[in-house]
């Protein structure tokens, strides 16, 4: 971007760690569930990761601007969800440390106090291909000791499913992994501005935090173009991270 271009927004910095769940993934089916994964998961396509492909959510693949590029029957859909070669990035309105989900309801599931999505396809994306999340509100209410409903399978509970793989929460303050005690989330990059205590507070359970944790990386000059003028010129990303 030229001289006097718009300082770096939050939103970028975590289009860009979404993006970069995909870096090295190779030849893999990409399912971006959210608006900022989505435009990372375009980024990454056309930046670092050119092999990823791209998906309209039903039957055909296709390019970083929409155009259709193949077709991918339901057969073949699943060969690669159930054969370890998608990499989805989902939600989560509840998290624990050890990266087991909920998406389907809040209290008591005989008798929910708010019902949610439903577990929906969560189970057979994280036993069988790697699985990353994006959290736009990091809170003590999504970040919990405890999920009210496993829905996505943590560490503590894959057993040996040959594909289970969880690679990166990436949220509005943070980028984290599972590389603390027995698999557990640990903190791996703040965004700009963020403090240690503020994601501390933010985390409804004990979070391992390295001695030295790094900013998260800034988006570069062309990705900053690609961001601004090609993948989402209206400025979308905004509406999921304010900052």
């Amino acid at each position: 971007m030229g001289a006097g271009s718009p300082a770096v927004t939050r939103a970028e910095y975590c289009v860009v760690a979404c993006a970069e769940v995909w870096r090295g993934a190779g030849e893999v089916l990409v399912s971006p569930m959210g608006l900022i994964p989505s435009v990372g998961a375009r980024l990454a396509r056309l930046t670092f990761a050119p092999q990823v492909l791209l998906t309209d959510g039903e039957a055909l693949l296709v390019g970083p601007g929409g155009a259709v590029e193949g077709w991918l029957p339901y057969r073949q859909h699943l060969a690669l969800v159930t054969g370890g070669r998608r990499h989805v990035m989902m939600g989560a309105s509840q998290i624990d440390r050890f990266g087991n989900q909920n998406i389907s309801c809040i209290g008591d599931w005989a008798r929910p106090a708010r019902q949610l999505l439903g577990v929906r396809g969560a189970p057979v994306n994280t036993l069988n291909n790697p699985t990353s999340y994006w959290v736009p509100r990091h809170s003590r209410r999504v970040f919990v000791e405890k999920v009210d409903m496993v829905c996505g399978v943590g560490y503590d509970r894959a057993g040996d499913a040959p594909h289970h793989r969880l690679v990166r929460v990436v949220t509005d303050l943070c980028v984290l992994d599972f590389g603390g005690p027995d698999r557990s989330m640990r903190l791996v990059s703040l965004h700009p501005g963020v403090s240690v205590e503020e994601v501390r507070e933010a985390t409804g359970f004990a979070l391992c935090v390295p001695d030295e944790v790094p900013c998260t990386r800034e988006p570069t000059v062309e990705e900053l173009r690609l961001i601004r003028e090609v993948i989402d010129p209206g400025g979308a990303r905004v509406r999921e991270v304010a900052h």
